[in-house]
């Protein structure tokens, strides 16, 4: 059984940091495209960042390139979203996922391509 553990949301000032870990088991972490998806309330799940399942591609959101950045470190099956220039805007629930397929990319962006996620971890920026 493939789980996914997010850590380190929290409470952050705008313009503040936070890096967001997943931790993952179960499963060939190096074969998967990891990503990271987030919800408001209110809101639809949307796409924040991607992670090539090899580490050498990644792709962002509009709403976020420049600001967050994706990576993962295979020796630890963890991938992080750090997280810069925050605003209020950015707070939701971050959710890790998983891809359903290995050594695949195709619709980075979908939620649908994703079928592991984790339990989500709140990040709240203040105005």
């Amino acid at each position: 059984q493939v789980q996914l553990v997010e850590s380190g949301g929290g409470l952050v000032q705008a313009g503040g940091s936070l890096r967001l870990s997943c931790a993952a088991s179960g499963r060939t972490f190096s074969t998967y495209t990891m990503a990271w998806f987030r919800q408001a309330p209110g809101k639809e799940r949307e796409f924040v960042a991607a992670i090539k399942y090899s580490g050498a591609g990644t792709y962002y959101g509009d709403s976020v390139k420049g600001r967050f950045t994706i990576s993962r470190d295979i020796s630890k099956a963890t991938v992080y979203l750090h997280m810069d220039s925050l605003k209020p805007e950015d707070t939701a629930v971050y959710y890790c996922a998983a891809n359903k397929a290995p050594y695949s990319t195709t619709n980075y962006y979908s939620e649908l391509r994703y079928g592991t996620w984790g339990q989500g971890t709140q990040v709240t920026v203040s105005s």
